[in-house]
Parts: C-alpha cells; sequence; structure tokens
C-alpha cells in the first residue's frame, strides 16, 4: 500500500537526517538557517516531547510497539475514500518508528530542527516528530470535520 511507501519515506529522511547531524556536529552545535527564526541544532533527547518522561526507555519501547500495531491495524482495515485517514496514518507509522530506530540503537532521540516562534523558543525536534505532528492534526481535522458533516446532516 501507498501508506506503507509513505511511512518508510519519512523512516528514510528521518534516518538521513539524523545520521548528518550525528556525523557532523557536535552536541550543542547550531548553524543559522534564518536568523531569529530556524536553527540547525544538534541535540539530543532521552524522552519524550518537551523532555518529559526522560530515561524511561522500557516505557517508550512498550508503548512504541504498541503504537505500530495500532497504526498497522487501521492501515489494513482502510477503505477506498479514505486517502487522507491512510496519509496521516503512514505519517504517524513512519514517524513512531523513526524515534524508535533511534531508541533502540542510540538510547537517545536525535533532534535538530531548532525554532524561534514569537522569540519563543520551541522545544528541538526531528523529522520523525514533524510527520507525527502532521499525521494527528490531519486526523483532528478529519474528525472535526466529519462531526460538522454530521451535525448539519441531521
Amino acid at each position: 500500500m501507498y501508506y506503507y511507501l509513505l511511512a518508510l519515506i519519512i523512516i528514510v529522511l528521518d534516518q538521513a537526517t539524523k545520521w548528518i547531524i550525528v556525523q557532523y556536529m557536535k552536541l550543542g552545535d547550531s548553524i543559522v538557517v534564518i536568523d531569529q527564526f530556524l536553527y540547525i541544532t544538534s541535540h539530543r533527547n532521552r524522552g519524550a516531547a518537551w523532555g518529559i518522561l526522560q530515561g524511561q526507555m522500557w516505557f517508550f519501547y512498550i508503548i512504541t510497539v504498541i503504537v505500530i500495531g495500532i497504526l498497522v491495524a487501521y492501515i489494513q482495515k482502510l477503505q477506498k475514500g479514505q486517502q487522507i485517514f491512510g496519509i496521516a496514518l503512514g505519517l504517524m507509522l513512519g514517524g513512531a518508528i523513526g524515534n524508535f530506530i533511534d531508541r533502540i540503537f542510540r538510547k537517545e532521540v536525535v533532534d535538530f530542527i531548532n525554532t524561534y516562534i514569537f522569540s519563543y523558543d520551541f522545544p528541538i525536534f526531528n523529522i520523525a516528530d514533524s510527520a507525527l505532528v502532521i499525521g494527528v492534526s490531519l486526523i483532528l481535522l478529519l474528525t472535526i470535520m466529519e462531526g460538522k458533516e454530521t451535525k448539519e446532516s441531521k
């Protein structure tokens, strides 16, 4: 299915960019892309978003395996006309596996996209994180739209 291919593309992009960061930047090094907005910064995270649950690797292993299983089950049950939902699931699957690979082999997640939004230093993230957020956002949007359609049809 196309959704597995999308997940594979996310995994390859995520792992390639992380490899570049690990190979060519020291921890803490930063490159200005757009001053006061976007930087490439070599960072490591042993937790989840915003650094929560630092060092709880077994928790992340168990949760990630469960999430991957659920995502695959949903992809397998997709019906025609659910392309956006499938894309969301593919993005989430690729993101989950991308960070899972880091946790298994590095015992930490490589992050490097550092943004400042209206002077707020947003937590540093990576391609896998981006894919997860976009996938979840698509599902949220689809849920809202479906609720609106259901409400209008009554």
